[in-house]
């Protein structure tokens, strides 16, 4: 392919798997069946099942990417995103592994972006597996909880502050100006992250009230590991925040670690305590990488 020549279709939809199967076969079809033609580009994290003979057997309309280790999400759409605007497409869609879309939906999501080029990120609404209300996290970050609600949206694009990346319509200009997801992110925060520097810039982030997508997950009780591992997570994006002089993103991630702590040590909660020490320590031995990354971000916000 000519690199610099803009390609058809204009939109490369990347999914990052691992161990695929349980959605492959909603997942990839879903968008073969788009009435707006798309390239497919499968970034696989090294998975431990048939995923890859499949795609190689029954989809071979799909590019498929090979790594040998699990890159995790960000690291892994990095390789798509960029080979995709090097390529020229016009838009980059991720789409996770357990979701799928509707005929319509990539359609919609293009002419809606073309029209308001004020958004940076555009997101079809997220219905659930069974298609009978919206996903757990959509519902939390929109307050939308089923399709009736949905209709009674105002607007053909509805701005809010995040919706995670699990559908996300992306312009590749926008890309080219944000940079890729930050790479200090190993696991979850990354779609955070890109979205504070996307809004940076100036851009928002909105929801399509005419594009559907379906997010194959349920909400389950996060065990004691995950509590604080979230908590890690939460610090780290406030570490790397733009809109956050370096005094103010240290007093918004370890000094706030370590305050939470303080408290609950002296609640007498010392496993507690413990925990979110352990974190503000993990936060001391990103230093260098979150220094990196805050300065990555100034350079790309300049």
């Amino acid at each position: 392919m000519n690199e610099t020549a803009r390609p058809q279709p204009a939109v490369c939809v990347i999914i990052v798997s691992y161990n695929f199967m349980p959605w492959i076969h909603r997942c990839l079809p879903s968008v073969k069946a788009s009435l707006l033609p798309a390239t497919v580009m499968v970034i696989d994290n090294a998975s431990q099942d048939e995923t890859c003979r499949i795609i190689r057997k029954e989809y071979p309309w799909v590019e498929l990417i090979e790594n040998r280790d699990n890159l995790g999400f960000g690291r892994a759409n990095n390789i798509g995103m960029g080979l995709a605007v090097k390529r020229g497409f016009e838009f980059v869609f991720l789409l996770n592994q357990d979701a799928w879309i509707e005929p319509e939906t990539l359609s919609n999501l293009v002419v809606a972006s073309r029209k308001y080029r004020t958004y940076g990120i555009l997101s079809p609404i997220h219905l659930n597996g069974n298609g009978d209300a919206t996903d757990f996290g959509f519902s939390e970050y929109t307050g939308i909880k089923n399709r009736e609600q949905v209709m009674q949206l105002t607007n053909e694009v509805t701005s809010f502050p995040f919706i995670n990346a699990a559908m996300w319509l992306i312009p590749a200009g926008v890309i080219r100006e944000t940079g890729l997801f930050a790479p200090i992110f190993a696991h979850y925060g990354e779609d955070r992250n890109w979205v504070m520097r996307v809004q940076k810039r100036g851009y928002g982030l909105g929801v399509v009230k005419a594009a559907f997508g379906y997010h194959d997950r349920e909400a389950r009780p996060i065990s004691r590991t995950q509590l604080f591992y979230s908590e890690y997570v939460y610090f780290l994006t406030e570490a790397v925040n733009p809109f956050y002089s370096l005094p103010r993103a240290v007093a918004y991630s370890l000094l706030a670690a370590l305050k939470k702590a303080g408290k609950a040590f002296f609640s007498g909660r010392v496993s507690v305590g413990n925990a979110y020490l352990g974190v503000a320590l993990r936060l001391c031995g990103k230093r260098s990488d979150i220094l990196q990354t805050r300065r990555e971000t100034r350079i790309m916000q300049r």
